[in-house]
């Protein structure tokens, strides 16, 4: 019997890596042209003018690798029933009391609902980026609109990166996390723990 159960493949793990990389690219160039205080950023992509061209580009291809990522790994992030009692049971888990939670799938409901922020964020800036986008399509749009729209992009680049955080925060504390995307593969103890109808479910497949 194998130790290790595959949790990510090497597409899913490359797919998830090329995101991130240009998210921080995206999040540094949108900072940079966010507020004067922050402009100095800029230097990190030849300096303004060139940081206005990049960042949309960048944050296009970023909104195609997400639909990718987001695609494979939908159907694993439905709110199902157990995941309500999860919910519930929210002071268990600030407390690390997973024993008394109810077992969940591949992800448990803070994933999931950090899932579904992350598709609504990202889908709400690709529609205000292209209202905002100078050179290509703000022209067809009104003044106010194109307002409004700054100000959605800023709101939602807010939650992106409140969320990534707290994504990145979790893979830290919970234990196991990080190797799961880095070499794909959890132990079965960790499995067992944290994922218990996503364990027995691997067992069944080996079976």
């Amino acid at each position: 019997m194998k130790q290790d159960l595959q949790r990510y493949n090497a597409n899913e793990r490359s797919n998830h890596w090329a995101v991130a990389l240009l998210f921080i690219l995206s999040s540094l160039s949108g900072l940079a042209l966010f507020h004067p205080a922050l402009f100095w950023l800029s230097n990190l992509f030849g300096g303004g003018t060139w940081t206005r061209i990049l960042h949309p580009f960048i944050g296009v291809l970023m909104s195609i690798l997400f639909v990718l990522m987001a695609l494979r790994f939908a159907g694993r992030n439905r709110i199902k029933a157990h995941d309500r009692q999860w919910l519930s049971q929210w002071r268990k888990v600030v407390t690390n009391h997973e024993e008394d939670l109810p077992p969940v799938g591949k992800y448990n409901a803070g994933q999931k609902l950090l899932f579904w922020s992350l598709v609504i964020s990202m889908l709400m800036l690709l529609i205000s980026g292209i209202v905002i986008w100078r050179a290509y399509f703000s022209s067809f749009f009104a003044i106010d609109l194109i307002r409004f729209a700054s100000v959605l992009h800023a709101f939602f680049a807010f939650v992106l990166i409140t969320s990534i955080t707290v994504h990145i925060y979790a893979a830290i504390w919970v234990k196991g996390s990080m190797g799961a995307m880095l070499y794909g593969k959890v132990s079965r103890a960790w499995a067992r723990k944290h994922h218990r109808l996503w364990y027995d479910e691997m067992r069944n497949k080996e079976r």
